[in-house]
């Protein structure tokens, strides 16, 4: 006898000889015993699961001549006829080369004919969906209202692509994949008829491959049968097939845990050097990583896994978390997209398994919000916002401020801070969860006791308990207890007439802005004049500024300066020239303006704060100057010793800087100032007050 493949010899005979496909099988034996037999059938279902083989057991189960029954005998003509496929009666059609109009009208001239020696004309059409449209439609009148001795079964493998008016004349069976379980066992049933010794492990790898079909794994198993010499265990299947394997796979996924590329670029050449393909490679890599993911969340079904579980690393097990795993195995999986168009599926193999040499340092989204929660959650504890709770009674609860840690030290203030504050329904001042403002605390309190701005006070601090000062008061003396800040320093703080201020507080402006002759504003601040050209489209002639011999001018104001801060006991001695570092005979105004250029380069800041200051007065050794506000003089403190260190390069020996605050004269006879508009506007908005500037 002929040498016979697995899957024909093995093929079912019998109802119960279908593999996971019991549905099925009790449905059609139940419609049998009652006598409810249908005119067409539509099993449809993945390959290799049985869809042809029960359409002739269901065959042979309406022919048998001790039928119609729900078990065939197998022996009579008419089953033997079947199981070879020589009857005349079941025509088996393929619907892959059968697809046209012509074949179809052939099987409507056929029905007209009674069945030669069966109960049943039985037409079986497999892969049904390879039919043409015209096909189906003519196929149409046949299958609803056939002859009462014919039968159609048709038999696919998609079933979106059979057209509804054809499902809705047959009964359908769905028939599923078969478990891997199932599958070993038959693929051990199969190996114990041949006489081969089978591993379970093999045969475990073999019904995996399959992917639930029996024909691939009985197809498969010929294979492996074939070069396994009446034993088939992995190691032959591994290395014949050119698979990576269990252990070899744990090698490298710990080099991977421990962040060994070197070693793990070398195993894969190996495994590459040894003939296993990349795409076999990264098919073993996912299962791998699958398996670890299943025994991760508690899976341990060796069916499942393909092994069992313990011959999985713990050190990979250990290294990595679920997290981490999955997405070990979502790389894998879009690598065995990406190998198709890549310029090298080499490369990205090695990029791939390069990437899980970090991947103990892979942190998820989620992961993250966890710790910023976590964070949060001890920030409350010690001292921090404490978040608020949502109920559904009280979802617009406001955020409190916690009170300190005794052992932290706890920073004074000025008034005390009203930290149980709760905000009436409807008023949001602060997004929940946002850190809550001390400065904020009576003013919400104030909003909700109704009590205006006037009511309060109109030398009511605008910020009851901190915030930011002026830059000109950053440096002035202490607040005084419920001092108003404009009040810290009145050489500053500009003077407005008292008949310019109406009865409710407000200042009227009244001064008028003088203009020049051709119609321009004039520039108020000029002490002889603009000239007229302040606002003029065009600078004025080259004329206008002074050139460098006129500096010389401008020593008979320094020594009117200079006389005027000199004591009365010691003159000093006053030098309108210098002579620097280069031999060069210079004036205070052109070293002034040297040193700024210098400083302009090295020091932006330290330039800066020199264009600020006054007229420059030389004294042996010493600069002495002056600076109109506070603040500048903090900032020009900072870069004294700068300034000090180029005006020593500049003149060729110690030099110091000396900076004082300016005096301003008392402006009580001075004539009435208007305030801008735009100041005016800026005051109002912000709730200050007018300290230092030129009007």
């Amino acid at each position: 006898m002929s040498y016979e493949v697995t899957a024909t010899r093995r093929r079912p005979q019998q109802f119960g000889d279908l593999v996971g496909q019991e549905f099925v099988a009790e449905t059609l034996k139940n419609s049998i015993k009652s006598g409810k037999i249908a005119h067409a059938y539509l099993f449809s279902g993945p390959r290799g699961c049985g869809k042809t083989s029960t359409a002739r057991i269901l065959a042979k189960a309406l022919n048998c001549q001790n039928g119609p029954t729900d078990q065939p005998c197998g022996t009579c003509s008419n089953c033997q006829e079947i199981t070879k496929g020589t009857s005349l009666d079941v025509i088996e059609i393929d619907g892959a080369s059968n697809t046209s109009v012509e074949n179809i009208r052939q099987i409507k001239d056929e029905v007209l004919f009674p069945p030669s020696n069966s109960k049943y004309k039985i037409y079986i059409i497999d892969e049904v969906h390879m039919l043409s449209t015209s096909a189906f439609n003519a196929l149409l009148k046949t299958i609803e209202e056939p002859p009462p001795y014919v039968i159609f079964i048709f038999a696919t493998t998609e079933l979106q692509k059979v057209p509804a008016t054809i499902k809705s004349r047959c009964q359908q069976f769905n028939f599923r994949l078969v478990a891997v379980d199932k599958v070993k066992q038959c693929l051990a049933e199969a190996a114990a008829e041949l006489g081969i010794q089978a591993d379970d492990e093999a045969l475990f790898w073999i019904a995996r491959e399959s992917t639930g079909s029996m024909r691939d794994a009985y197809t498969l198993f010929d294979q492996v049968v074939a070069f396994s010499d009446g034993h088939i265990t992995y190691e032959k299947i591994r290395d014949k097939l050119g698979l990576v394997g269990i252990d070899r796979l744990n090698s490298v996924f710990e080099a991977c845990a421990q962040n060994r590329t070197a070693d793990v670029i070398g195993l894969l050449d190996e495994f590459l050097q040894a003939g296993v393909s990349i795409e076999q490679l990264i098919s073993n890599c996912a299962d791998y990583l699958r398996s670890l993911l299943l025994i991760k969340n508690g899976v341990k079904k060796e069916s499942l896994l393909g092994n069992s579980a313990e011959r999985y690393s713990n050190v990979v097990l250990g290294a990595w978390n679920t997290v981490q795993i999955e997405r070990a195995l979502s790389i894998y999986l879009q690598l065995y997209r990406d190998i198709r168009y890549s310029l090298s599926p080499r490369y990205e193999l090695e990029l791939a398994f390069s990437r899980l040499c970090w991947l103990g340092s892979y942190v998820s989204n989620a992961e993250v919000k966890k710790a910023i929660d976590a964070a949060q959650g001890l920030l409350m504890g010690s001292g921090g916002v404490s978040a608020p709770v949502s109920t559904p009674s009280a979802q617009t609860a406001q955020p409190q401020m916690a009170q300190p840690n005794a052992a932290q030290p706890v920073p004074q203030q000025t008034q005390p801070v009203q930290s149980n504050q709760t905000t009436p329904s409807g008023m949001n001042p602060i997004p929940a969860g946002m850190p809550r403002l001390s400065m904020l605390d009576e003013l919400i309190a104030k909003e909700q006791a109704g009590i205006s701005d006037e009511e309060s006070g109109e030398n009511a601090p605008p910020f009851l308990n901190g915030g930011p000062l002026p830059p000109e008061q950053s440096v002035a003396a202490p607040i005084a207890e419920n001092a108003h800040p404009a009040e810290l320093d009145e050489r500053l703080k500009l003077h407005i007439p008292l008949e310019n201020v109406t009865d409710d507080g407000h200042v009227v402006p009244t001064v008028d802005i003088p203009s020049s002759a051709t119609g321009y504003s004039e520039n108020p601040d000029a002490e002889e004049g603009d000239e007229g050209w302040s606002n003029m489209d065009a600078p004025p002639d080259d004329d206008y500024y002074p050139v460098e011999a006129d500096f010389s001018e401008q020593a008979e104001e320094y020594e009117n300066a200079a006389s005027a801060e000199g004591t009365e006991s010691a003159p000093v001695q006053l030098q309108d020239t210098l002579v620097t570092a280069t031999g060069q005979t210079i004036s205070i105004a052109q070293l002034r303006g040297q040193i700024t250029a210098n400083l302009a380069v090295t020091d932006g800041f330290a330039a800066s704060n020199v264009e600020k200051t006054g007229l420059w007065v030389v004294s042996d050794n010493t600069v002495n100057t002056t600076v109109e506000t506070a603040y500048d003089l903090s900032l020009i403190e900072k870069k004294k010793d700068v300034i000090a260190a180029e005006l020593s390069n500049a003149c060729g020996r110690p030099m110091q800087f000396n900076v004082a605050l300016k005096e301003i004269k008392s402006q009580e006879n001075a004539a009435p100032v208007e305030i801008p508009l735009q100041v005016n506007i800026l005051v109002n908005a912000f709730k200050g007050t007018i300290v230092a500037g030129k009007m």
